[in-house]
C-alpha cells in the first residue's frame, strides 16, 4: 500500500535527480519540487534546467526556482505545498530555520558521506583525495549547521582504488536513493530509529573545489598525486605544465622509480612516468588543449615527450 505521505522535495544535480525518481517510482506524492534558477552552460552560454527540474517537468510536478529561501515571499510555494517532509539532496540552497520548520516532519537531508566526516561541499572528492578506504550515505534530520544534524540512517560503501569522483557519484547517487526511500518508508510505519546526535570527534569538512587545487605539485608523494587525480576526474581534471603546454591528467598509478620532481623518467605507450617527491606517477591517459582524452600513445603520437624533459613548478 502506497503510503499518503506528502514529500517536498529540493535538490539540483543528477545525483540529486536519482533520489527524486525512487521517490516518485515508490509511489509518493511530491506536491513541489524547489530546484536552483536555470544557469547559462555549454558553448553557447544557453539558460540550461537542472537534472531535476527536467525531470520534475516530464512528470508535471510543480516547480519552484527562487533565488534564497530567506522571505516569505520566497517560501511561500513551500508553505503552500503543505509538505509531511522535505527531502534535501545537493539543493546548492541554504535553508534557513524559517523553512526547515515548515514540512510537519521536518527535512531529510541525503549527504554522500559518513557523517561527521566529510560534511560541506564536496564530500566525494574529499573522501577519495584523502584516500579513504569506505564513504557512504547519511539520512540526516536537518538543522541550522552545516550538515550537523542528527543521523537517522546510514548505508556503508567502499572506495576502490579504480574509483574516480565520477563513478562514486554513481555509485553514491544510487545508495542515496535506495536510503531515502527505506526512510521514507520507516518514517510512514513509523518505525524510523531515532536521530542520532553525530559524534563531535572526527569532524571534517570537505571545502569546494577550485581550480586552483587542480595544478599538479609534482614535490608531493606520488600516492597523493595519484588520489588528486582520481578525486578531480572529471571536474576541475589534474593538469601539468610543459613546454608552456597545459596537459590535463586523467588516469595515473604509482610506480617504483625515482627522480627530480617533476622530469619524465620515461614516455611510451605503456603510460609517461613522471618522477615526484616520493616514487613516482605513470599517467595512461592525457589531455591537450582543444583535444579530447587520449591513451598514452595516442598523446604521445601528437605530443612528443622524452625522458629528461620537465613539467614546470607549481604555481602554488
Amino acid at each position: 500500500m502506497v503510503s499518503d505521505l506528502r514529500v517536498a522535495f529540493a535538490g539540483t544535480p543528477d545525483f540529486a535527480a536519482q533520489a527524486l525518481g525512487a521517490i516518485l517510482a515508490a509511489g509518493y506524492t511530491v506536491p513541489l519540487v524547489l530546484t536552483q534558477p536555470d544557469r547559462p552552460a555549454g558553448r553557447g552560454m544557453k539558460l540550461m534546467a537542472s537534472a531535476v527540474k527536467q525531470l520534475a517537468l516530464a512528470h508535471g510536478l510543480d516547480i519552484d526556482q527562487p533565488e534564497r529561501l530567506r522571505t516569505d515571499e520566497q517560501r511561500a510555494r513551500l508553505k503552500e505545498a503543505r509538505p509531511d517532509v522535505l527531502v534535501v539532496a545537493a539543493y546548492g540552497l541554504i535553508l534557513p530555520p524559517e523553512a526547515l520548520v515548515l514540512p510537519r516532519l521536518g527535512c531529510l537531508n541525503i549527504h554522500a558521506s559518513l557523517l561527521p566526516r566529510w560534511r560541506g561541499a564536496a564530500p566525494i572528492q574529499r573522501a577519495i583525495e584523502a584516500g579513504d578506504a569506505e564513504t557512504g550515505i547519511t539520512i540526516m534530520q536537518m538543522d541550522a549547521g552545516l550538515d550537523t544534524g542528527p543521523m537517522l540512517l546510514r548505508r556503508e560503501i567502499d572506495i576502490t582504488l579504480e574509483d574516480t569522483a565520477a563513478s562514486l557519484h554513481d555509485k553514491l547517487a544510487h545508495l542515496g536513493a535506495d536510503a531515502i526511500v527505506e526512510a521514507l518508508a520507516r518514517l510512514a510505519a513509523g518505525d524510523l530509529p531515532a536521530a542520532e546526535a553525530q559524534p563531535t570527534q572526527g569532524v571534517t569538512v570537505a571545502r569546494k573545489i577550485s581550480r586552483i587545487e587542480a595544478e599538479i605539485d609534482w614535490r608531493r608523494p606520488a600516492i597523493n598525486l595519484a588520489r588528486q587525480i582520481r578525486a578531480f576526474n572529471p571536474f576541475p581534471g589534474s593538469f601539468g605544465q610543459i613546454r608552456e603546454t597545459t596537459v590535463k591528467l586523467w588516469t595515473a598509478h604509482t610506480v617504483p622509480e625515482h627522480g627530480e620532481p617533476g622530469s619524465i623518467l620515461r614516455a611510451d605507450a605503456a603510460g609517461v612516468v613522471v618522477a615526484c617527491g616520493e616514487d613516482a606517477l605513470c599517467v595512461t591517459e592525457l589531455q591537450r588543449p582543444n583535444s579530447r582524452r587520449m591513451t598514452a600513445a595516442e598523446f604521445l603520437n601528437g605530443f612528443t615527450l622524452a625522458a629528461g624533459e620537465r613539467f614546470a613548478p607549481s604555481a602554488a
